[in-house]
């Protein structure tokens, strides 16, 4: 199935969560980033159970820390 991530058009299996999405996306450190999954904000404690569809739009957003 396709979904978009990042303004990306990607091919992913059926039945994929958010948390194994990272997995298959080579994420580092997926606990600094946060998800937007079609214009919402997912909670750390929902990737497992949020099951990816058919034409859904993720954005991933990093945390960069820093400054002076």
């Amino acid at each position: 199935m396709q979904i978009t991530i990042n303004g990306e058009i990607k091919e992913v299996n059926t039945g994929l969560n958010i948390t194994e999405l990272l997995v298959v996306e080579n994420v580092e450190m997926p606990e600094m980033v946060s998800i937007q999954l079609n214009d919402t904000f997912l909670k750390q404690d929902e990737y497992a159970e949020t099951i990816l569809k058919e034409g859904d739009v993720l954005n991933f957003l990093y945390f960069m820390g820093g400054g002076a």
